[in-house]
C-alpha cells in the first residue's frame, strides 16, 4: 500500500507487477481506481456550464456516451486535468477527475466570469461511491456471470447496473489500452462486487501495472506528461480541444498557440536494453561517434520498463519537430543510453 493523492492505494498484489500486467494482456484483472474523483453536475444548465468549461464538443455525443476532456488554465492554456464525462442523464453528468484535482474540476464549474446563469448543481459524491475498473480481452465473458448489463455496454457508452449492486454506473472505458469498463457503485456494494469479479476468475492489479499498462498503451499520466507548463497541444492531444463548438474556458490562449505552433511535442521513445528512463532524465541528440556531443532536445516526463517489449520505453516533451526514428541519447543517471523516437502507442492492443 502506497500514499496517492490522499488515498492509500495498492500499489501491488502478492502475484507482482509483472504478473499482474501480463494477466490484463492475456485475460482480465480488477483495479480498485476509487481514488479517481466523481463529481455529479445536474439541472437545465449542466451540458451547457460542461461546454464552457472543458474543452472538448459534447455536442458531438449524447445522453448514454462518454467522452475524454480537458480542464486547461484560461491563463497558460496548461491542462490542470484531463477528465472522463459519462453523461448519465439529459439533464445529468458524471465528471471523473484525476485523484488530487477535484476541488478544481468543481471551482472552475462555480467559475464567476462563466457567461451561463442556468441553474445547475454540482455534487462531489467521490466519498459515497466506489469505482473500479475490470480490463482485458477476456473481461466480457467473466463479467458476464457477475453483471450481464455491464458486460453489454460497448466502448465509451454508459449503461447502469441492477440494484443487486445498488444500481450503479458502467462506463465502457478504462486506462490500459485493452477492453473493458470501469463500475461505478454505492461503497457499501464495493465489497460483494469485488469479491464477485475476484470469484469470476479476474486478478487482482494496482497502481504498478496500471501505470506500464497505460505507458505501453501509450496513455498520459497527469501530473508528468499533463500538468503545469504543459498544453493540450503540445500533448499532441490537439483533438480534445474543439475550437470550432463555440467560447470556452482557456480557448483564446490554445488559439494563439495553435496559431504561431508548438515549441515542443510529446513523443514516445524506445530505449536499446532494459533501462528505465525516468521523469526528468534528459534527452539529446545522439552525437557522432561521441554521445555527449549531442544537442539538448528536452526531458523524460515518464518512463518504466515495458513488460510486454521487455524494454525501457518513455514519453518526453522534445523540441517541435523531431520526427520518428530519430536517433537520441538519455541521460540515465549519468550514462548516455541511446533510444530512438517512435510511434506510439508503444503496444498496441484493444478488442480482438
Amino acid at each position: 500500500m502506497v500514499g496517492f493523492g490522499g488515498w492509500d492505494m495498492p500499489l501491488q498484489y502478492p502475484t507482482g507487477v509483472l504478473a499482474e500486467h501480463r494477466a490484463c494482456r492475456e485475460g482480465g484483472v480488477v483495479f480498485d481506481v476509487s481514488h479517481l474523483g466523481s463529481v455529479l453536475v445536474a439541472g437545465p444548465g449542466a451540458v451547457a456550464r460542461l461546454q464552457w468549461t472543458l474543452t472538448n464538443d459534447l455536442g458531438r455525443i449524447g445522453p448514454g456516451r462518454a467522452q475524454y476532456s480537458h480542464l486547461v488554465d484560461p491563463d497558460d492554456g496548461h491542462v490542470v486535468d484531463d477528465v472522463i464525462v459519462w453523461w448519465t442523464a439529459d439533464d445529468e453528468l458524471m465528471v471523473m477527475p484525476n485523484a488530487s484535482n477535484t476541488d478544481h474540476l468543481v471551482a472552475a464549474l462555480g467559475d464567476a466570469t462563466a457567461p451561463l446563469g442556468d441553474e445547475i448543481v454540482v455534487t462531489d459524491v467521490t466519498g459515497s461511491r466506489s469505482l473500479l475498473a475490470v480490463q482485458g480481452p477476456e473481461v466480457r465473458s467473466r463479467l458476464a456471470t457477475v453483471a450481464p448489463e455491464a458486460a453489454a455496454v460497448g466502448r465509451f457508452r454508459v449503461g447502469r447496473l441492477d440494484a443487486r449492486f445498488g444500481e450503479g454506473f458502467v462506463a465502457g472505458t478504462g486506462y490500459t489500452g485493452e477492453d473493458g469498463v470501469e463500475v461505478h457503485v454505492p461503497v457499501e456494494h464495493a465489497t460483494p462486487l469485488w469479491e464477485a469479479l475476484l470469484g469470476a476468475g479476474l486478478t487482482p492489479a494496482g497502481l504498478g501495472a496500471r501505470d506500464t499498462l497505460r505507458l505501453e498503451a501509450g496513455l498520459p499520466l497527469h501530473g508528468h506528461d499533463l500538468g503545469p507548463g504543459i498544453t493540450p497541444l503540445q500533448a499532441g492531444l490537439g483533438w480534445v480541444v474543439r475550437f470550432d463548438k463555440g467560447d470556452f474556458r482557456g480557448r483564446a490562449v490554445l488559439a494563439a498557440e495553435r496559431e504561431r505552433g508548438v515549441a515542443r511535442q510529446l513523443v514516445g521513445l524506445a530505449v536499446v536494453g532494459r533501462q528505465v528512463p525516468r521523469a526528468g532524465y534528459g534527452v539529446r541528440a545522439a552525437g557522432e561517434g561521441d554521445d555527449t556531443s549531442g544537442e539538448a532536445l528536452g526531458e523524460v516526463t515518464s518512463g518504466n520498463f515495458a513488460p510486454t517489449l521487455e524494454r525501457g520505453i518513455a514519453l518526453a516533451l522534445l523540441r517541435a519537430g523531431t520526427e520518428v526514428g530519430t536517433a537520441v541519447v538519455v541521460d540515465v543517471r549519468g550514462r548516455a543510453v541511446p533510444a530512438t523516437v517512435v510511434e506510439t502507442p508503444f503496444v498496441r492492443t484493444g478488442p480482438r
